[in-house]
């Protein structure tokens, strides 16, 4: 299967999955994860409309995205790795939305070089819905009071909540406690969901599922 075949496989599983769910198919955007993959493995996906992608490293998608940006117009690109504060300028500076504030420091430097630069990066609260220790992500307990001073104090709207549920669990349960989580505090987007459960994801109202390997092959 080649890669616009992939491409076009997983976006028929999205609208699939949307119709299931009662929902219109743009209601959920597909996030084509381009993370080690070069520029030539991603220019096939560009040119079969893919314009939404997501990386997870600073540092790599300086390699690669200025030039893409610069070749073709409207591409919409999201960090969903995590973010060092000394990388915070670069990425308000690439990205066009930042999916993982994940802690109050970065908040306040994103926010800062966001005002510093001129631009206007939108932003997403990782939630670390499994407490797992070893991954980035604010509790669940916590995500109202974390909301309450990005929206307050920083100045920072936070668009939407985001969460990488813990592989060797039930996705279904994280996937609906992000879902509660939003609902309470006020947030309109979800993004939730990868290339092993992005349909269970949008059952559970996701509004941007991230895809890699589904679109790429394996890393």
């Amino acid at each position: 299967m080649t890669i616009e075949q992939r491409l076009a496989d997983v976006r028929t599983r999205v609208n699939k999955a949307a119709a299931e769910a009662g929902r219109e198919p743009d209601s959920v955007q597909l996030v084509a994860v381009s993370k080690t993959f070069d520029a030539e493995h991603i220019r096939p996906v560009i040119a079969a409309g893919q314009r939404i992608f997501g990386e997870n490293r600073v540092q790599e998608a300086q390699g690669k995205w200025p030039e893409l940006k610069q070749e073709t117009g409207g591409i919409e690109l999201h960090l969903i790795g995590p973010l060092q504060s000394n990388k915070a300028a670069d990425a308000v500076a690439l990205f066009d939305v930042i999916e993982t504030v994940d802690r109050e420091k970065i908040a306040r430097t994103l926010s800062d070089e966001a005002k510093r630069q001129g631009r206007t990066p939108r932003f997403y609260v990782q939630v670390n819905t499994g407490l797992e220790p070893q991954k980035a992500g604010i509790a669940p307990d916590d995500v109202a009071a974390f909301l309450t001073l990005c929206r307050g104090e920083i100045g920072m709207a936070v668009e939407g909540l985001m969460c990488i549920p813990p592989a060797d669990e039930n996705p279904g349960p994280h996937f609906a406690l992000l879902a509660r989580l939003a609902a309470e505090n006020g947030v309109d987007k979800l993004s939730m969901g990868m290339s092993g459960d992005f349909e269970t994801a949008i059952g559970f109202g996701a509004t941007s599922v991230r895809v890699g390997s589904a679109i790429f092959g394996s890393r």
